[in-house]
């Protein structure tokens, strides 16, 4: 079991007899207080989808739901239905845009490394790689002799997503992105 430090965001756990999925976690230091952290976790019931704010101390041990991930590709939209397509037996997984309204902006069909979370063979969340490579599709033109270390600005990538980019990045490169923290990584390698 691990503890409530070493909790990471959609990870699925087990609460109150119940699965949930971490949607969100705030870490504060409590001012003049002996012991450690505190982690507010915003969570989601995966059977009924109602949200449970719910505050751990650091030393907390929290279980870990039983569940199985697989490896998918993103197959189609279809209204306010994401369909992902398993890797290996092609099982096609549908997730609701309110499950994935945060991931969805860094998939599209070349996206690799992307997992479903199933808990009870029900598809509840994706996960995605650290980093994935998506194309600027619109941005400022690019300086001429720009250095990497110089002001940003903002790109518009393929999937919708709008980032900070450095000033040498221009309209049609591919582009690495740190999806956990929605910063640029780097140029993607051709």
């Amino acid at each position: 079991m691990p503890k409530a430090s070493e909790i990471k965001k959609n990870i699925a756990i087990s609460y109150d007899n119940k699965t949930y999925i971490v949607k969100d976690i705030e870490r504060s230091v409590p001012q003049g207080r002996a012991g450690g952290s505190l982690y507010r976790m915003r969570m989601y019931d995966v059977v009924s989808g109602r949200k449970l704010d719910e505050t751990f101390k650091d030393s907390d041990m929290i279980d870990l739901a039983d569940l199985i991930r697989r490896q998918v590709m993103f197959s189609y939209s279809d209204g306010d239905e994401y369909v992902f397509m398993d890797n290996e037996d092609y099982t096609p997984y549908s997730l609701n845009k309110s499950a994935v309204e945060e991931e969805i902006l860094f998939v599209n069909e070349d996206t690799v490394g992307i997992q479903v979370v199933l808990v009870n063979d029900v598809p509840v969340v994706i996960e995605l790689p650290t980093n994935v490579e998506l194309e600027v599709v619109e941005t400022d033109p690019s300086i001429k002799g720009a250095s990497a270390t110089s002001r940003n600005k903002p790109a518009k990538l393929s999937t919708g997503a709008i980032i900070q980019v450095p000033e040498h990045i221009s309209t049609g490169d591919r582009i690495k992105v740190n999806v956990e923290e929605r910063k640029f990584a780097g140029r993607a390698e051709k």
